[in-house]
């Protein structure tokens, strides 16, 4: 869904094209699995967040073109939405001191947005969803001036024959809306985490990203609010869901395979399975007519791209032009902090690389549904949860992350031979935010108690906080409106 498109409009032939160079794709990367020509270079890491542009009255800021342009930087793409922006990183080797150099490439790119921002009349702001957004904001007016994003919302429209979205979330509070377009999918915004895997162990590292998304979502939980309710403890993970609810082939929108989701099953034997699934169980929603060359993978690409599952398999090429292969961990929002981020990341990075190198592969230690269930309760309940676990039916969430998950991933980091003191210190924040149950959800649900349903003070303070650079754990309740 990166590139720009040069129509949104297509026809029947279209369709046709299109899912012809994707079934010679399928079958090219088949046989590159059978042949294993991927890359042996990993791991290797890289990111994506997506931020907001607020205005001064802490409303969304419909400026991401302008920001764009003085920007002049390809590591800055456009969101659906006019308000959000994308930042991306480099990929990186992970290496000794790999989390540290993450965090100052972070910044630095993080302090040049709030330049470029300040420059065009406006704030740069990282939160899983805006606090004073209105339904209001999320119309076509406010899409952004790329024809994908355009042809997206066409697309999504002409799969539900008609139907409006409707959102339908129960929480604290439950929230019921109708949306006429995507545009609600812009609401959520998040940190997207890559990590290159070598062919032989991609499939354990895609179960284990599986099997780990439930703590994940617990423990950087930002996004409890939507339009003022306060819903579950990362409303992202509905409102992403129901946003784009279109599913398979012959109206199975209603049934198990739906574009956005947590999967079907784990990989049993390779990635491959799921470039498959996305061939046999989902139509083409953007029929994009690109190169014959089936070595380029581009049709394979823009499909596999509009199959949203929370841990996505990904193909790519190395600088030599070399295929790899790599996992996109999508659970986690964007912000509170940026060392909050890099936290985050660290916690990925440590648990995933525990689980998938273990001794029991991560896809037998718990039934898939198991690990289903839990991603969803915790998205909802975020810390004060009980999940299943291996060796433990109902386990408190919280207690789990700080008696044996962060010594699971203090041992998959120190096995990938990063500096000790670096695992210490981002580990160190990870430890804190559930020793005091301060995610970045339970902050602005803490803060609403103590100073009132005034979402702009919330914001605010928040956006306040943010600037200081201390992880969320840190941050007091003092109003600054």
């Amino acid at each position: 869904m990166g590139d720009e498109i040069t129509t949104s409009h297509f026809t029947e032939q279209d369709f046709q094209s299109f899912y012809r160079h994707l079934q010679q794709e399928t079958a090219e990367l088949e046989q590159w699995f059978h042949n294993e020509v991927f890359s042996s270079r990993a791991p290797v890491a890289g990111y994506e967040m997506e931020a907001w542009l607020i205005d001064h009255q802490s409303m969304p800021s419909p400026r991401n073109e302008d920001f764009l342009k003085t920007a002049n930087n390809p590591l800055y793409t456009a969101e659906l939405a006019q308000f959000n922006i994308e930042l991306n990183a480099e990929p990186a080797s992970i290496e000794s001191g790999f989390l540290a150099e993450f965090e100052k490439d972070f910044q630095q790119h993080w302090l040049y947005c709030k330049t470029i921002a300040d420059d065009i009349g406006c704030r740069v702001f990282s939160t899983g969803i805006l606090q004073t957004l209105k339904n209001t904001h999320l119309s076509m007016a406010n899409v952004s001036k790329l024809l994908r994003y355009q042809a997206l919302n066409e697309q999504v429209l002409s799969q539900r024959q008609g139907r409006v979205i409707q959102l339908n979330i129960n929480g604290h509070q439950s929230l019921k809306s109708t949306h006429h377009n995507v545009m609600i999918e812009a609401a959520a915004t998040s940190l997207q985490i890559h990590l290159q895997t070598p062919q032989h162990l991609a499939h354990h590292y895609y179960n284990a990203s599986i099997l780990i998304s439930a703590p994940m979502v617990a423990i950087s939980a930002n996004s409890p609010y939507l339009f003022g309710q306060d819903l579950w403890a990362e409303t992202r993970i509905p409102v992403f869901e129901q946003a784009v609810d279109v599913g398979g082939y012959n109206g199975a929108a209603q049934g198990p395979l739906h574009r956005v989701s947590f999967g079907s099953g784990y990989a049993r034997q390779s990635l491959m399975e799921c470039f498959t699934e996305n061939l046999q169980h989902f139509p083409v929603l953007l029929p994009v007519q690109f190169s014959h060359d089936v070595k380029l993978m581009q049709h394979l690409s823009l499909h596999n791209g509009t199959v949203w599952r929370w841990n996505r398999p990904l193909t790519g090429f190395d600088k030599d032009g070399t295929p790899h292969l790599r996992i996109e961990h999508r659970v986690i929002p964007s912000g509170p902090s940026v060392v909050d981020n890099i936290a985050n990341m660290a916690f990925y990075f440590g648990l995933v690389q525990y689980y998938a190198t273990g001794a029991t592969p991560p896809s037998e230690l718990l039934d898939f549904s198991a690990a289903r269930d839990n991603f969803y309760t915790a998205a909802q309940h975020g810390l004060e949860n009980k999940i299943s676990w291996p060796g433990c039916e109902r386990c408190n969430i919280r207690d789990l992350i700080l008696h044996q998950l962060i010594d699971h991933a203090e041992a998959g980091l120190q096995s990938l031979h990063l500096d000790a003191t670096d695992i210490e210190y981002y580990l160190s924040i990870i430890q804190s935010r559930a020793e005091h149950k301060q995610t970045g959800s339970q902050w602005q649900r803490e803060f609403i108690a103590q100073q009132g349903n005034d979402m702009r003070r919330l914001l605010e303070t928040c956006y306040h906080n943010q600037q200081s650079a201390e992880p969320v754990h840190c941050w007091d309740f003092v109003s600054y409106v």
